[in-house]
């Protein structure tokens, strides 16, 4: 009969050869809709404010082109010919088709077609992270030197809702190759779902419902926790073993919660806490975080990465990273310049850019 411990260490996500990251980018919209904003048109200025600020797509602006501005960024930092990437995979959950892959779009755009796999990935705020492990898994195999994973979403929120607040845009991609090339090596992860249906949309429905306060206890305490933990035990590690940790970020308070539930520190999270002036970029939100640890990491810092889909379930990451970022880090637009790069805009601006007005 075997433990505990040793059921989670043989449940870890291990590939068969090492592997890291070789390539990372991100993209955020240069629009930015205050929370004051939504708060003057909805509760007349009162009420708290859950962020400052939020990133909104233009109108020429949705899940694909933001991909290919986050995969083009990863390109030059990873140094790659296009035509070497056997899989170009993109998690959303506002893709801007129902029946055609953004994957595709994305793949084209960026020189790796045709003589590669593509596909569009779903799991809530954790698709991106989703396709993050299956990058790991076709590299870690052989079956592929280099696989692309994406993780963007685009500002989703019911007018006058609380998800109006956060509900951002942007997003990362990550490609994935051998440890020896990599940046960062990727020692292992571990996913944990269950059936926890905090948050959905229905088919045909514009905009998602979410349970409340149910989202926090049950849903995103309970994954990001479990799979952070069961990572760290397997992996014979702590929180003060970790120079930083990325947590999925839907609002300010529960990355910072989370963290100190698990022993982290505020130091050891704050290049990674970008919601307060980007919101929550859904798919994106862990990635996008970790880009923020990325740009400023030295050789030989050790990364505790957790993402969070509702649904539900957290994918979590042990990142080491390697001598070979201090290169790559200025060779493409930083996360924080993204973020620096700002146009503010009313609310009636964001409710045309969103389509918040429909005429029938």
């Amino acid at each position: 009969m075997t433990n505990s411990s040793e059921t989670t260490s043989n449940t870890l996500l291990k590939p068969n050869k090492p592997v890291g990251i070789v390539g990372y980018g991100a993209y955020v919209p240069r629009y930015r809709l205050p929370a004051r904003e939504v708060a003057r048109v909805w509760t007349g200025g009162k009420g708290g404010l859950p962020i400052k600020e939020k990133a909104v797509p233009g109108l020429d602006e949705d899940v694909i082109s933001m991909s290919i501005e986050a995969a083009r960024n990863a390109m030059a930092r990873a140094q790659i010919n296009p035509m070497e990437l056997r899989a170009v995979w993109v998690g959303s959950e506002s893709h801007p088709y129902a029946v055609k892959p953004s994957s595709t779009l994305v793949a084209e755009a960026i020189g790796a077609v045709p003589n590669t796999q593509a596909a569009d990935w779903e799991f809530a705020c954790k698709a991106g992270t989703e396709a993050l492990v299956a990058a790991m898994g076709l590299v870690g195999s052989g079956m592929a030197r280099y696989a692309m994973a994406i993780g963007m979403d685009t500002a989703q929120g019911k007018p006058g809702d609380a998800l109006e607040y956060t509900a951002g845009a942007g997003g990362a991609a990550y490609i994935v190759g051998p440890a020896e090339e990599s940046m960062a090596v990727i020692n292992s992860s571990y996913s944990y779902v269950t059936d926890t249906p905090d948050f959905w949309r229905r088919e045909n429905q514009k905009y998602p419902e979410h349970g409340m306060r149910f989202t926090g206890e049950p849903a995103y305490f309970k994954h990001i926790t479990e799979a952070a933990t069961a990572l760290m035990q397997a992996s014979g590690t702590k929180a003060s073993d970790y120079k930083w940790a990325a947590f999925h970020q839907p609002n300010s308070k529960f990355p910072q919660r989370v963290a100190g539930m698990l022993g982290f520190s505020l130091e050891q999270i704050a290049p990674s806490l970008l919601v307060p002036v980007i919101g929550n970029t859904y798919a994106g939100a862990a990635l996008i975080g970790l880009t923020g640890i990325l740009d400023i990491a030295q050789p030989g810092d050790r990364i505790l990465m957790v993402s969070f889909g509702s649904g539900a379930g957290s994918d979590a990451f042990d990142i080491v990273v390697t001598d070979k970022l201090l290169d790559a880090q200025g060779r493409a637009t930083k996360t924080q310049e993204y973020i620096s790069r700002r146009t503010e805009i009313d609310y009636a601006t964001y409710a045309r850019y969103r389509g918040k007005l429909q005429m029938k």
